[in-house]
């Protein structure tokens, strides 16, 4: 059974950066696409990134392009999101998730496994 866990949310000024790490567990992590969302109060699941098995394909959602990477280290079972150039817009919960198998992978439907959220918080 898959488990992810997130880390390194937290509360960053306008124009600051932070880095999430989702740590994955329980299967062989280099055969899993991987994809962070994010939800706002009152709002839908919104996608931010994602990344393929091998890390040689990215995909990020219109909001946070350019301003936000993601990448993978698969020698430590951990996914990152870099967050740079934030802005209380980016104000939401972040979750990563897990797939066996995405076509777009821009959509919550894609996949198997998630994990419980980190809480970013930019103020103005």
């Amino acid at each position: 059974q898959v488990q992810l866990e997130e880390s390194g949310g937290g509360l960053v000024q306008a124009g600051g950066s932070l880095r999430l790490s989702c740590a994955f567990s329980g299967h062989a992590f280099r055969t899993f696409a991987m994809g962070w969302f994010r939800q706002a109060p009152g709002k839908e699941r919104e996608f931010v990134a994602a990344i393929s098995w091998g890390g040689g394909s990215t995909g990020y959602g219109h909001s946070v392009r350019g301003r936000f990477t993601i990448s993978r280290d698969n020698t430590k079972n951990t996914v990152y999101l870099q967050m740079d150039s934030l802005n209380p817009e980016d104000t939401a919960v972040y979750f990563c998730a897990s797939a066996t198998f995405c076509g777009s992978c821009n959509g919550a439907h894609e996949y198997d496994s998630w994990g419980q959220g980190a809480q970013v918080t930019v103020s103005s």
